[in-house]
């Protein structure tokens, strides 16, 4: 079962953000859009590379009024040390979420049972809390931020223009459709 336009299910979670342990629900979700990001684990290769990314990005996203969130089946303590060794994970403004427990993982559908370590999920979450994009890869391929920002332009588009769609590649500031019986056959 596809989790699109499911609501995210209850949690409770702790997060390393600017310099302190926070504590989130997904009622900390509501009234603003949202992206969760997971990765495999601290530590690792291609996840600094991945959280980097989202970090030179990060400013685009809140430009936008969405909050990011990496999260990954370590404590946030875990993630603590690793943003205080790694040049990439300095950078990084945005909370990490600690799922120790995996809870969040399998909410998500991105759990690698055997291996206890999160598959590479995105996800934006509408401001009433419900998933309108999802994408998981294989944990050998890395994400693109610029793309996930066009996706989160498109979602918060069609959002807020009912009636249209946005076609492939589509850019801000690009036509879009209005799908009705007189396009039928003609795109």
């Amino acid at each position: 079962m596809s989790l699109i336009n499911t609501q995210v299910k209850p949690f409770k979670a702790t997060a390393y953000h600017g310099g302190k342990f926070i504590d989130l629900s997904e009622e900390s979700l509501k009234g603003k859009w949202s992206v969760f990001v997971f990765y495999p684990a601290d530590f690792t290769f291609v996840c600094p590379t991945e959280l980097e990314d989202l970090a030179d990005n990060y400013a685009e996203f809140q430009k936008l009024g969405v909050e990011v969130y990496g999260i990954s089946t370590d404590t946030h303590f875990a993630h603590k040390a690793w943003h205080d060794t790694s040049d990439a994970i300095k950078k990084v403004n945005y909370p990490l979420i600690g799922d120790p427990t995996g809870l969040l993982s399998r909410n998500f559908q991105v759990m690698i049972e055997e291996e206890g370590l999160a598959l590479r999920g995105t996800f934006v979450i509408n401001p009433d809390g419900f998933i309108k994009v999802m994408e998981v890869h294989d944990n050998g391929i890395g994400r693109d931020a610029t793309e996930l920002l066009r996706k989160v332009k498109a979602a918060q588009y069609v959002a807020s223009h009912p009636g249209e769609v946005c076609p492939a590649k589509w850019t801000e500031g690009a036509a879009t459709l209005t799908p009705s019986l007189d396009l039928v056959g003609k795109i």
